[in-house]
């Protein structure tokens, strides 16, 4: 039984050597060394070739290295092959610290000082109460509910919605198509922690972004695409939307002159928002790989064709 590792080598090089300290009875190999394609059972990558899953005939599982899957190609893996997210505390922990603080800056305007001080301009901005500020998240899943969690203690008007009901402490909870509208008109900061499946993919378009009261605030920190990038410069550019902190963009990385690097109103940071931790991460893999073995659920395994 052989795991197979194609990612960060500096990130292998710790996996290995967990590996070999807690898991020796499953073989680590990654390239260039060689292997046998028919003893891997598990493969651990961020966007695997098909040629390479080809030539696995007895992979069983796909590991993705990071928080989401949609970077493969699910069309083209065999149905037997179970596919799991990468769940570990180093990437929550990311994220909590970036909401907070994405939320923390729009609440507090800070990119419109930002845009003072570029213009020398001393500007006050009429203080809001944390508690009379709605923020809402579209995704409750382990970080939207981490996320939710963390910025509870702030006395934010929290709210949530996801593809099916959730209950969750001090969240009120929407679900579906028939929540949506209602999820928006109360959300004055949006934050977008969604999986990007097909029916995910330009959800932020302009038809969901004129449902928030006009004034919002948007931080995208999934996918880039979910963002429907035009309708957000249109948006800004007629004031319905008054900021937005971007972790993510499609393309990656924009092209030189793309408006968003220029844009007043955007802050725009590197895809950086939650990294994958080795030690971490490492734990999380022999924890599932143990569990595929024993016949139970593996921690983070995906419903193929949703993403989630």
């Amino acid at each position: 039984m052989t795991l197979l590792y194609t990612s960060d080598p500096a990130r292998g090089r710790v996996l290995r050597d967990i590996f070999a300290r807690e898991a020796a009875d499953i073989a680590f190999v990654e390239p260039p060394e060689s292997y046998d394609p028919s003893a891997i059972r598990y493969l651990v990558a961020w966007s695997p070739s098909a040629e390479l899953i080809a030539s696995l005939p007895n992979l069983e599982v796909l590991f993705s290295i990071g928080a989401g899957v949609d970077q493969f190609n699910m069309d083209g893996l065999p149905p037997h092959i179970d596919v799991v997210r990468m769940i570990e505390p180093g990437i929550v922990a990311g994220m909590v610290e970036y909401a907070t603080m994405a939320v923390l800056m729009l609440h507090r305007d800070v990119i419109a000082y930002r845009e003072a001080q570029r213009e020398e301009r001393w500007s006050p901005i009429k203080l809001v109460p944390a508690q009379h500020r709605r923020v809402g998240v579209m995704g409750l899943g382990q970080l939207g509910q981490a996320v939710l969690e963390a910025l509870r203690p702030f006395g934010f008007a929290l709210s949530g919605w996801s593809r099916s009901l959730h209950r969750l402490a001090g969240v009120t909870c929407h679900a579906g198509t028939t929540g949506l509208g209602d999820f928006l008109a109360e959300c004055d900061i949006l934050l977008c922690l969604l999986p990007l499946t097909p029916e995910t993919r330009g959800i932020l378009c302009r038809d969901l972004l004129l449902q928030l009261p006009r004034g919002a605030s948007l931080i995208n920190a999934a996918r880039g695409g979910h963002l429907v990038t035009e309708d957000l410069l249109a948006l800004l550019d007629e004031g319905h939307i008054s900021a937005a902190l971007l972790d993510v963009t499609d393309p990656e990385p924009l092209p030189t002159g793309h408006p968003i690097w220029s844009h007043p109103r955007i802050l725009l940071t590197p895809h950086v928002a939650s990294m994958t931790r080795a030690d971490s991460a490492a734990h999380a893999l022999i924890a599932n790989i143990r569990r595929h073995r024993a016949g139970t659920a593996m921690e983070g395994k995906v419903e193929r064709g949703t993403g989630y």
